[in-house]
């Protein structure tokens, strides 16, 4: 009985939590919503209002943009042939764990039309969980290191810092 006393303090706890995340972000406080406000905060990204289900949001330039925070990088990523011009991941570690904090160690931004086109040179599927070679992840590494293809302001490196795992 105890501990069902105490997971419901920690629901209850949690309820609290997110409907505080909620009034911030002005969306429900799920891991998408949440990756999505990150990144439009972080990197400039104007999110669709009602937006096609493979567009979250424009970069300043026009180039449409879909993101996706991965608790866990295990080189899988969601892709569809007729996706938008960039995939914008925000990930956790790549070592498996008990429990997937929601952190963010690394940012990956990756040419749609590049991945897809791979993928299919391979006689690979598109869709849901597409296995994308480790290779193009770390061609795609924006964060933490740094990638001349598309350099980070210093204001955004200490953002992104503030969800790191690390202390």
């Amino acid at each position: 009985m105890n501990d069902v006393r105490r997971v419901a303090e920690l629901i209850k706890d949690r309820n609290r939590v997110d409907a505080a995340l909620a009034a911030c972000i002005r969306r429900p406080p799920q891991l998408g919503h949440l990756g999505d406000w990150i990144a439009a905060q972080v990197f400039g990204i104007a999110l669709e209002r009602h937006g096609a289900k493979s567009v979250d949001g424009r970069f300043a330039d026009g180039r449409t943009v879909n993101i996706r925070w991965y608790l866990q990088r295990d080189n899988l990523l969601d892709l569809r042939e007729d996706g938008p011009d960039r995939y914008l991941v925000l990930t956790g570690p790549e070592v498996a764990a008990d429990v997937r904090p929601m952190v963010i160690d690394a940012v990956y931004l990756f040419d749609a039309g590049k991945v897809v086109a791979e993928l299919l040179a391979r006689g690979l599927r598109i869709g849901v969980a597409s296995s994308v070679r480790a290779h193009l992840w770390d061609a795609a590494e924006i964060y933490p290191r740094h990638n001349p293809a598309f350099p980070l302001t210093d204001e955004q490196r200490e953002l992104l810092a503030l969800f790191s795992h690390q202390p």
